[in-house]
């Protein structure tokens, strides 16, 4: 459960950008059915179907046979937009109720979970949204749909589940309070919205949130939590007649109410001059980010302003980047087009070092947009670059069915879900000439917020259209041909295996090929290659064995990283290659017409990187911002800290923890020089592991992968690390983090546990019912359900791992956030359950139900071919194959609850756990001698 900042909306990355496709209105466009009685037929765009219930309830199908999965999405039109005075942060309060029950679904997070399904809700500024995805299962859809009909009506919004989640929605806030950018770019919104309640943020103010009444929140509810202002959303592997009937058999029995929906009509008024904002607090690096007022969603201009934005910030073609960040006047730059249905803000921002000059990063932003824009209109080219991003982030959305679901939430906040595919349309016809009048139009100082106030004899002022109604922006408006759907794939274990060719290239090189009918014939690779032992590490510089990695795509010797970029944008690949230590990895997603092409740009980019000094100096600075930005954050800290207190390794050996400051210190004395000698003398792609799962041809496919990697090996032969348990005493520490809202509090101790020990399987169980399950969990239940102390709380367990050798370097970790004041209690509360959890084990119903979850959790994970991928490389690594799955699953269904209670006891020990916490707990314990409201 969240809320969205309006940072996040308005700075996103415009290649994230959602797509599909609309029919004309009513027309079935050979996709829909004949809906049931008392249901209407809308219209249909590219595979989706549109209907309408009696009652007003919106409900779109997807139907996609190749995804084994569901995902059921219901979008409500109320988010903080809605909230009268004094109501601020009841839409994201009263989404955290809606997960408190109802008179028919008392437990919604353990039901969830036991189900399998993976749920979650979000707030924004126009809506409020609750989803849940599973693998396909009538029975499963049927419970989840009849759930949101439920609590769409009948949750209690109580009293006391409003006193008990007060806690954590307020360190929601301190969360979010401990980032000073975020901070400011509320700030920023609110300055540029004085009227709207865009200027509003989705959280909320603190004391409207603490203070509401019960009956004003369960007033909201009555009024916003209906059908007609819900569009239900149901996508994957479903049969449309039979999920509409299902449909109508949850909702149908519903009642609209007889009053309208409450008509909002403030409008802002036209900005008449700059403002300014400013925000003081802690922290280690220096942001300005400058907002400019753009119309509502469907307006047309919107389309030409985000290929404006996408030529501006992308990285790293984008002028920003080549403005700011290439001649090191920031660590990073960038913006965005954050459109909403009554009016949009466009987002410019630059980041610099505590000790950057923040003055000329701005002057330079605002030169940039408004004086060269004049000068040096956007080009054709940059127009073509950044259209074929946006074109290929609609693509792959496209391409992913469940993605879809989630992606049309924002066009139905805007007021059709259409809209999506219209937006998507428009971007595709803007031309240059429609990119610099938009530029022209909207980057004036007048219409900006930083904000300076500037009297002047002549003000120039934009008027800002208003935005024609969805019925209008769509008339006419029928979309494309639906994207072709791959096969019906069963993503067993068994049947992954069967379907698996499994070989050997040269002397090392171990290939699992996976060929199948993909949707959009796409293609995932995962491959890790591995080469060095620790002398050969030994010889270099320490940053030099990991800095190496993030320099690989920023050029090569015939290739600039912008020209590698682009390539990538041309063969519609996404591609991530990283390297540490030992390990180069790459992730790599592409169709099959283009992964031969993109497969030599990969082993160009491993094979001849070029190490470009302006690119080093570039990495150098946006890292030591980086870490000079965890200097003073709490989370940082603790877990620093506790990874030196659990490091077993000597100071000279390359997987020795760094402090922050040694970090930096390696930083500033690296040379291009010591990367390249690294890779001359160290890298190699003849042994590691490939793993491609999707649409392409094994044949060729093999072919390639002997020719581009099998033949380059390492000067200085792979030898894995050992990893083996080690004892540690346990040891408790707090460290002072000032005016920091928000505490971390993280606690470890070892395991000698490895993969294949007959024990853990029942660890993996007992994990998820400590705090593994997140809400539904014994951590999640007292910390945050019963006792309201914290938003966020879990635990994890790790296990060893090596091919041939029994690695037994396993863990235990527990993790919390908590207002400062509040740690004891947190740590307290911590320490009681898992002492609980020692004495009295789990129960039966426990074990069933977490089970389910987990074997539910592994078959949605295979259903996505990247995951798939990364197993069959992970599973070439350990030699072993899906049968391995298979057993280790079938382990987890016959554990008995004696097994797991064993397997806690002899494993886990509350004496060893080592306490660390960071936070400003100084002002908490002054504030709490004095009685000052902070000590709430």
């Amino acid at each position: 459960m969240s809320s969205l900042s309006p940072v996040r909306r308005y700075v996103r990355p415009l290649a994230l950008a959602c797509a599909l496709a609309l029919a004309a209105p009513l027309a079935l466009a050979g996709d829909g059915i004949a809906p049931p009685k008392g249901v209407a037929a809308g219209p249909c765009v590219e595979g989706i179907c549109e209907y309408t219930l009696g009652n007003g309830l919106r409900v779109l199908l997807f139907p996609d046979a190749s995804k084994p999965t569901v995902t059921v999405n219901i979008a409500y039109g109320v988010g903080s937009v809605h909230e009268n005075y004094g109501e601020t942060g009841m839409a994201h309060l009263l989404e955290h109720l809606l997960f408190k029950g109802t008179p028919t679904h008392g437990d919604i997070p353990g039901a969830l979970k036991a189900r399998g399904i993976q749920s979650n809700a979000t707030t924004s500024l126009d809506r409020t949204n609750y989803y849940g995805s599973f693998p396909a299962n009538d029975e499963t859809l049927d419970w989840l749909l009849a759930l949101e009909a439920d609590r769409m009506l009948n949750s209690f919004v109580a009293k006391k589940d409003l006193d008990s989640e007060m806690t954590v929605v307020r360190n929601e806030m301190e969360r979010n309070e401990n980032n000073p950018s975020g901070i400011m770019f509320q700030r920023l919104r609110s300055t540029a919205y004085l009227w709207h309640n865009y200027g509003n943020s989705t959280i909320g103010a603190r004391s409207d949130v603490e203070n509401v009444p019960i009956e004003r929140l369960q007033g909201f509810y009555r009024t916003w939590y209906r059908p007609d202002n819900a569009t239900l959303i149901v996508a994957g592997r479903i049969d449309p007649a039979k999920t509409l009937a299902r449909v109508q058999a949850r909702f149908g029995t519903l009642k609209r109410p007889a009053n309208a929906l409450p008509r909002l009509y403030t409008v802002e008024p036209t900005q008449d001059g700059e403002r300014e904002v400013m925000v003081r607090r802690s922290g280690d690096t220096r942001v300005v980010g400058i907002g400019y007022r753009t119309p509502g969603y469907t307006h047309p201009d919107n389309a030409a302003l985000d290929v404006l934005m996408d030529a501006l910030g992308d990285a790293p073609g984008g002028r920003l980047h080549k403005a700011l960040v290439e001649t090191k006047l920031a660590a990073y730059a960038g913006g965005g087009n954050g459109d909403l249905r009554d009016g949009g803000l466009l987002s410019l921002v630059a980041v610099t070092p505590k000790d950057g000059d923040l003055a000329r990063a701005e002057a330079e932003l605002l030169r940039q947009v408004e004086s060269r824009l004049a000068a040096e209109p956007i080009t054709a080219d940059e127009v073509a670059k950044a259209k074929q991003r946006i074109a290929n982030g609609y693509e792959n959305t496209l391409n992913n069915v469940n993605a879809i679901a989630m992606s049309l939430t924002e066009s139905v906040a805007a007021g059709d879900w259409r809209l999506f595919f219209l937006r998507r349309d428009q971007v595709a016809n803007v031309s240059v000439d429609d990119v610099n009048r938009v530029a022209r139009t909207y980057f004036k100082p007048s219409n900006r917020t930083i904000g300076r106030f500037i009297p002047t004899e002549a003000p120039e002022r934009v008027d800002i259209a208003a935005a024609p109604a969805p019925v209008e922006a769509l008339k006419g408006y029928v979309g494309k041909a639906a994207v072709a759907a791959g096969e019906t794939f069963d993503p067993s274990p068994a049947n992954i295996d069967a379907r698996t060719t499994t070989f050997t290239l040269g002397d090392g090189l171990k290939v699992s090929l996976l060929p199948k009918d993909t949707r959009g014939d796409t293609v995932s690779v995962s491959a890790w290659f591995r080469f060095g032992d620790v002398d050969a590490q030994r010889r270099f510089p320490r940053a030099a064995t990991y800095a190496i990695g993030e320099m690989l795509m920023r050029g090569t010797q015939t290739q600039t990283r912008e020209q590698i970029a682009q390539r990538l944008e041309t063969l519609k690949t996404t591609a991530n290659v990283l390297g540490f230590g030992e390990l180069a990895v790459v992730s790599l997603q592409s169709r099959r017409e283009h992964l031969p092409d993109a497969l030599s740009l990969i082993a160009d980019v491993l094979r001849s990187p070029s190490f470009p000094e302006s690119e080093f100096e570039q990495f150098r600075l946006q890292t030591i911002t980086g870490l000079e930005n965890r200097r003073k954050e709490p989370s940082s800290i603790a877990n620093l800290a506790l990874a030196m207190h659990f490091d077993p390794w000597p100071a000279d050996h390359p997987y020795r923890v760094r402090s922050i400051e040694e970090q930096l210190a390696d930083l500033r004395a690296l040379k291009r020089e010591d990367m390249a000698a690294y890779h001359r003398e160290v890298y190699g792609t003849a042994r590691g592991e490939i793993a491609i799962v999707g649409d392409f041809d094994p044949a060729t496919m093999r072919a390639q992968l002997d020719s581009l990697f099998a033949g380059w090996r390492s000067p200085a032969p792979y030898e894995r690390v050992p990893m083996s348990y080690s004892e540690v005493p346990a040891r408790t520490a707090r460290f002072e983090t000032p005016d920091k809202a928000n505490a971390t509090l993280i606690a470890r101790s070892n395991l000698a546990l490895n993969e294949n020990d007959p024990d853990y399987p029942a660890l993996l169980v007992a994990n998820d019912i400590l705090g593994g399950g997140a809400m539904s969990s014994r951590l999640g239940d007292r910390l945050r359900q019963k006792d309201g102390l914290s938003y966020s709380v879990s635990s994890s367990v790790s296990a060893g791992s090596a091919p041939g050798r029994r690695d037994d370097n396993g863990s235990l970790v527990l993790q919390a956030i908590a207002a400062p004041q509040n740690i004891d209690k947190a740590e307290a509360a911590m320490r009681e359950e898992l002492a609980r959890f020692v004495r009295d084990g789990v129960t039966e119903q426990e074990l069933k139900k977490t089970v389910t979850d987990l074997l539910t959790q592994r078959q949605q994970r295979r259903a996505s071919d990247g995951s798939v991928a990364g197993t069959l490389a992970r599973n070439a690594y350990m030699d072993r194959t899906m049968a391995w799955t298979a057993q280790f699953e079938a382990k987890l269904q016959a554990l008995t609850v004696d097994e797991v209670n064993a397997a806690i006891r002899k494993h886990i020990r509350p004496e060893a756990l080592s306490v660390f916490a960071a936070g400003d707990f100084a002002k908490a314990k002054a504030a709490s001698a004095t009685g000052a409201p902070a000590a709430k």
